[in-house]
């Protein structure tokens, strides 16, 4: 698959993902979980829906090179999912029968991986100043 089309393939399921649980959380989560896992819970749609958009944004983006889109790309890609799927599900936490305590550090993590897709992004930005 090109490059351009797997960016634009992650954007677009992580956009699908993002308007599903939204309105699964408003409408039905809001039932099971405290106030403030369902914020949390939304924290995780948020930046699933951010980083959609980048993906979506940056698949178009000519002045990337293809070596410097594949990197941000799976920064960005790989990143989202442990942030985001780890406060997914550790937002249930409460509800579950089984503990998912093992999966805190993997947030932070996540969120790292996001902070250096960023940071890789700025730095081609100014290499072409």
């Amino acid at each position: 698959m090109k490059l351009k089309n797997r960016m634009r393939l992650f954007g677009s399921i992580f956009m699908l993902i993002s308007i599903l649980l939204g309105a699964f959380a408003s409408h039905y989560l809001e039932r099971f979980l405290t106030s403030e896992s369902l914020s949390s819970f939304q924290v995780g749609i948020r930046y699933l829906t951010y980083h959609g958009l980048a993906l979506l944004l940056f698949s178009s983006f000519d002045f990337f090179t293809d070596r410097e889109k594949k990197i941000f790309s799976t920064l960005i890609i790989l990143g989202s999912i442990l942030f985001s799927g780890s406060i997914f599900i550790l937002s249930f936490k409460s509800v579950l029968t089984f503990s998912v305590a093992t999966l805190g550090p993997v947030t932070p993590l996540g969120g790292g991986i996001l902070i250096l897709g960023w940071c890789y992004s700025v730095l081609c930005f100014l290499k072409r100043t």
